[in-house]
């Protein structure tokens, strides 16, 4: 069990020692659930290692909130440890943090405003395939229904607009196999992957402005592979390529762009999710960014679900206490003080106290 009642940086800190790596969230998600269940003001129903909790206030609209609950693997980095205002470990930032205010509100807010959503999901970090807010969406797409959404994503306390696509792609090269003792006689892939890299040594990132939003693509390659033996010359040599492009452009798009830097070598496209447009002009969202007041919004500069909500046709923002720069380093933390106001900032607008402009339904 967790203690909902306990301050958020111990929550925090309680969520960061639960290991919960892409595919072994079992334990922390039968926490949550445990947790939740207890507190009479929400349904709580659960699919694999995801669990969404509901109120059913009868309000005019409804926000979701929504936080994985998965980190990248562990480097020596649990449990956490404190230092003055920082919380080391893994997932402090991205996203356990995050978590933490979700599960307070959860606990805290009885009378919201608006009905409240709380998604805690897994295998965010992983395959696109195996995300759990997409299984949810495919499976359980009404428990996603909502007016407006917060992906409570790493942003240092500032709101994000919409997110990057991204998309994995292997660049084969090939050659021809022999002994390497008549080396002559064949072609080395390994070696003629070297124009690959050519290629993204010298690719210039777009760096366009969508929605009045600044945005920075990322071609970059992530994994090599090739060779068969200690003296075979390889016949093939496979370049695994990471693009972050920009929401202006459709996974379609991103493609064809790719086929065409890397024309003369075959494309193969192995994972892909598409981007979200800013949407900061959606009344919803103007709502939650005159309410919540974090500054000036900003380009999301990576994929996040709001990619999700966006097909689901709920308007989202990213808005978390991580800072979005320390995710998956092995010496990522959070700050404290910044896990405090995102608690504060979230009570506010969802009891009201953040504007004239939340009134209930």
């Amino acid at each position: 069990m967790l203690d909902l009642t306990a301050d958020v940086r111990t929550l925090t800190a309680r969520l960061v020692d639960t290991e919960s790596v892409s595919g072994g969230e079992r334990a922390l998600a039968d926490m949550i659930e445990r947790s939740l269940s207890g507190l009479g003001h929400l349904r709580v129903d659960r699919d694999g290692d995801a669990v969404v909790a509901r109120t059913g206030l009868g309000r005019a609209k409804r926000v979701v909130l929504a936080g994985h609950i998965d980190t990248v693997p562990i480097v020596d980095n649990v449990p956490s440890r404190r230092e003055n205002d920082r919380l080391y470990g893994c997932g402090s930032s991205d996203m356990k943090s995050g978590v933490a205010v979700q599960l307070r509100l959860a606990a805290a807010l009885t009378e919201p405003v608006h009905d409240l959503t709380y998604v805690f999901y897994d295998c965010e970090e992983v395959d696109a395939e195996r995300n759990g807010l997409r299984r949810l969406s495919r499976d359980h797409p009404d428990w996603l229904a909502g007016d407006f959404a917060v992906l409570l994503e790493p942003t240092g306390g500032v709101i994000e607009g919409g997110c990057q696509g991204t998309m994995r792609v292997e660049v084969i090269a090939r050659g021809e196999r022999a002994h390497s003792a008549r080396s002559w006689m064949g072609e080395n892939a390994i070696h003629g992957a070297g124009r690959i890299l050519d290629v993204l040594r010298g690719y210039v990132p777009r760096e366009p402005e969508v929605d009045g939003l600044r945005y920075r693509e990322g071609l970059n390659a992530v994994f090599v592979s090739g060779g068969v033996a200690g003296n075979v010359i390889p016949d093939e040599c496979t370049v695994t390529v990471n693009y972050r492009f920009a929401p202006d452009r459709s996974v379609k798009d991103a493609e064809e762009h790719l086929r065409e830097v890397f024309a003369g070598f075959d494309v193969r496209v192995t994972d892909a999710a598409p981007p979200a447009r800013p949407g900061l002009d959606d009344p919803a969202a103007a709502e939650f960014v005159a309410a919540v007041g974090a500054g000036e919004a900003r380009a999301k500069l990576g994929w996040t679900d709001v990619a999700r909500m966006s097909e689901l046709g709920v308007p989202a923002v990213n808005y978390g206490p991580g800072e979005p720069t320390l995710a998956h380093t092995r010496d990522e933390w959070v700050d404290l003080a910044l896990v405090d106001e995102a608690e504060r900032r979230m009570t506010d607008w969802l009891t009201g106290a953040g504007g004239p402009a939340n009134g209930r339904g």
